[in-house]
């Protein structure tokens, strides 16, 4: 079957880029053509954390909505000029958009994401399919996490007794062992970026520089640890409306710990977590991807908390841990304009699978 190009958008919940990726996909074979990180707009940012962590107005969400389909459709323009593509060629960009607010288990469920995936269509020309996470909701799912649907697919061929672990604002697990299982454990970057930047006015901590200065707090670790999330079964999905500032804060209420001791402690909460889903299952080989498998440090610790279970990245079995997601949006948009259903029910509780995201049409 002949290949088709479709483009893959994800910003995550780190807010700390758009990366786009172009993909030439067919029934039988998936290969990256090109990928580029560009830059999100830093105002954009600070408005959408501070309206996260506040009550937002109709006014403030709608603005919030069109410029980040701008910011997307700049992005995605300055992408086709640089690799020289013609709009025509392509069948359909996969926007996953970003997301502002995930509550999957209320008595109303469901997850907002903002991006005008029509402003998009029409400033790129070229058909967006968005609005992924509503249907797999109206399915009774948790909307979330995605993306063990697509590493199922590139990596299945690895057999069994390997996990996936993605290392971005949160961190989510697929384990390929009896079809396969995935779900979000907890965070991985986000406290460590919002602490970094509350102390050392830095969007992260490079290389866990500072945290390595620190000592672990074993009480303030265990006040950490204790959250009803950690104890939860799967299917479950969490974001920055649970592990935000302000969940931090009453954490570390009365704790006398110096900053880059807590700094270190929170990447033991992190490590922490991981390492105890992972040993749930009888795992051989554990391949990291996302802005965190980047952090030599970070896999350092997890692999000697891991013991027998090596630790990679993603990046050693050719495909790139920093564009998995971006990826994985433009499979998703395959799909969905074949309307083939995404097997997401084992994964997120879902009724059944379904055929899932909506189509804003470029014409």
């Amino acid at each position: 079957m002949k290949k088709s190009l479709y483009i893959g958008v994800m910003s995550g919940t780190s807010l700390d880029g758009i990366d786009i990726s172009l993909c030439a996909i067919s029934k039988s074979s998936f290969k990256v053509v090109a990928s580029k990180e560009y830059p999100f707009d830093e105002e954009l940012k600070t408005i959408i954390l501070k309206v996260i962590s506040t009550n937002m107005t109709l006014k403030e969400f709608g603005e919030i909505d069109y410029r980040l389909g701008i910011m997307y459709a700049e992005a995605i323009r300055k992408f086709l000029k640089e690799f020289s593509l013609n709009t025509q060629n392509i069948i359909a960009i996969g926007l996953h958009g970003q997301t502002l607010w995930h509550e999957p288990k209320s008595n109303y469920p469901f997850s907002l994401q903002a991006g005008n995936a029509s402003l998009v269509a029409k400033q790129t020309g070229i058909d967006v399919v968005s609005d992924f996470r509503s249907g797999d909701i109206a399915l009774g799912g948790q909307g979330a996490p995605f993306a063990p649907v697509f590493h199922k697919e590139m990596f299945s061929s690895l057999g069994e007794k390997i996990a996936i672990l993605n290392l971005g604002g949160i961190a989510n697990l697929t384990i390929l062992q009896g079809g396969m299982l995935g779900y979000d454990v907890g965070p991985a970057n986000m406290l460590l970026d919002i602490w970094v930047q509350k102390n050392k006015n830095k969007k992260f901590d490079k290389g866990s520089k500072w945290a390595r200065d620190g000592k672990v707090d074993f009480g303030l670790l265990s006040r950490l640890l204790d959250e009803e999330f950690f104890s939860k079964s799967a299917p479950k999905s969490t974001g920055r409306e649970l592990f935000s500032e302000e969940w931090l804060e009453l954490k570390l209420a009365g704790s006398t710990a110096k900053p880059q001791d807590i700094q270190r402690t929170l990447l033991e909460l992190s490590i922490s977590v991981i390492a105890k889903e992972v040993k749930k299952y009888d795992i051989e080989l554990l391949l990291a991807c996302g802005g965190g498998a980047n952090n030599e440090y970070f896999i350092e610790l997890l692999a000697q908390k891991l013991d027998k279970i090596k630790v990679g990245t993603t990046d050693e079995f050719g495909v790139s841990g920093d564009f998995m997601e971006a990826m994985a949006f433009a499979y998703f948009a395959y799909k969905r304009m074949r309307n083939e259903e995404l097997h997401l029910k084992n994964i997120t509780g879902a009724s059944r699978n379904g055929i899932l995201g909506a189509v804003y049409a470029a014409n």
